[in-house]
């Protein structure tokens, strides 16, 4: 059955992080360029975090001001991303069965899973990959 493969199979290799010390306009800067919305935070190599494109979106404070990006530019440069990230966030080890880390997306409302070995990023998996996989023959 195609849910009890492990998630090294489908998972997304090449992950781009963010290391803990960089500030929140760097960590948009990588959202946007590489079209991603979430990004494992990492220490001399090791996760320690994990940022969301929605935690950035909701520290958007400029709502009710007219030059709403200069403001948000200004608070982005100003707070690191230790400071917004989840500092203990769920994640799985490559082993982990497709269906398992689908229980967990879906118990605990993810778009994504961090997968990791002795510390280190090695894939995530995100809703994106599991449909393509469903879908596949």
């Amino acid at each position: 059955m195609k849910v009890t493969k492990p998630v090294s199979k489908i998972m997304t290799r090449n992950v781009v992080t963010v290391d803990i010390n960089a500030d929140l306009s760097d960590a948009c800067l990588l959202f946007l360029t590489h079209k991603i919305r979430h990004l494992p935070v990492v220490k001399d190599d090791s996760m320690v975090g994990l940022l969301s494109y929605n935690d950035v979106l909701r520290l958007s404070f400029g709502e009710s001001y007219d030059d709403k990006s200069e403001i948000d530019d200004t608070v982005f440069k100003l707070l690191q991303v230790e400071q917004i990230m989840v500092t203990d966030p769920i994640k799985i080890h490559a082993n982990c069965s497709i269906r398992k880390a689908a229980k967990i997306m879906i118990n605990n409302k993810f778009h994504a899973l961090p997968v990791i070995e002795k510390h280190k990023v090695v894939g995530m998996i995100s809703t994106t990959d599991l449909l393509k996989y469903l879908i596949t023959d």
